[in-house]
């Protein structure tokens, strides 16, 4: 009889295993299949691309452009959120904090991987709150001089610096910009001392040097290129590993004395973390051909940029490498974080 009753119990506790069992297996298939379909039917609402500076500048000028193209190719609202302020930190904490749905989006300059090591008390973690999804763009920079100062070349530049310590002077778009952190890796490979002059933006640094304030300015070949035609500035040399198609006599300041010397602007594209890996390759292919248009091109190389539409892996992976490649220029300079 005792036999009986604990066999009959046993079966009974077999059973209720296998539809837990059952259960759960079929939660774990539901849960497979909503995924795609989450993505399928994402959008649902107006995606917002969130740019954390003001409207009229090169990172607000990405975003409007990405806009319009996804507005057309996913047929639902694709809208710029511009929210400035502490160099593009706002904008980044903010998505960093956003539902992981698919419907808020950021896009970047290179500060994103520059405040990793800048910022005191940085609100997100760049690589931990972040889902990338594409490297948008690679951009020159140049460095440029008033006509009367007797530099022609980087060589030059270097000879008179290493003569003269701490007399020259170069001029950016603010203290821990990408363009000061430039001459800052000017500095730190060549052994030459030379002050930083700091403006509030990119247009008051190339008034001044016009104006004969400050020798050299480091900015954009977009803003530049213009002026070195003009002859009003002399182009000394091109940051990246290729000269600039429109002023091909500028040679790189890599090609000029200093190897390895390698700086490019970029805008990226980000999720926030925990976003649909469905919703991100998505998003990563609509990417790839919104930026492999023709009139994209056309209006990218117009602000000195071309596209990349690098994958989320490749994008990941190069985000790791400059922030780590900035980190060391940041700490070799003794730059003092900022609040």
């Amino acid at each position: 009889m005792k036999f009986e009753e604990d066999y009959m119990k046993f079966e009974e506790d077999y059973m209720k295993f296998g539809v837990g069992i059952e259960r759960a297996l079929l939660f774990a298939i539901a849960c497979a299949i909503a995924a795609p379909a989450a993505a399928q039917t994402w959008p649902a609402q107006p995606v917002r691309l969130v740019v954390g500076f003001s409207p009229g500048g090169g990172v607000d000028f990405m975003g409007r452009l990405l806009s319009v193209k996804f507005t057309e190719q996913f047929r639902s609202s694709f809208v710029v959120e511009n929210r400035a302020g502490a160099a593009g930190t706002i904008g980044s904490a903010y998505v960093a904090k956003a539902v992981p749905d698919g419907h808020t989006l950021l896009i970047t300059p290179p500060e994103m991987a520059l405040d990793v090591s800048l910022r005191l008390n940085l609100p997100y973690d760049a690589i931990r709150d972040f889902a990338p999804i594409s490297q948008l763009t690679s951009g020159q920079f140049m460095l440029a001089a008033h006509p009367s100062v007797p530099v022609r070349t980087v060589k030059d530049l270097i000879l008179l610096a290493k003569a003269q310590p701490g007399k020259l002077n170069y001029g950016s778009s603010g203290t821990g910009s990408i363009n000061h952190l430039k001459g800052e890796l000017l500095q730190s490979m060549t052994g030459i001392r030379w002050e930083h002059v700091p403006f509030k933006g990119v247009g008051p640094a190339i008034a001044a040097v016009m104006g004969g304030e400050i020798e050299f300015v480091l900015a954009s070949t977009a803003a530049l290129g213009q002026l070195v035609k003009a002859g009003k500035l002399r182009g000394i040399g091109v940051t990246g590993t290729k000269r600039f198609a429109t002023l091909p006599d500028v040679p790189t300041i890599s090609e000029s004395g200093i190897p390895g010397y390698n700086v490019t602007g970029w805008y990226g594209l980000f999720a926030p973390a925990g976003t649909s890996a469905d919703i991100v390759r998505r998003v990563h292919a609509e990417t790839v051909r919104a930026l492999n248009t023709q009139d994209a091109k056309e209006k990218l190389a117009s602000t000195g940029n071309e596209p990349v539409a690098s994958s989320p892996t490749e994008f990941a992976r190069f985000l790791r490498t400059e922030i780590d490649k900035w980190a060391a220029v940041i700490k070799s300079g003794g730059i003092k974080k900022i609040k």
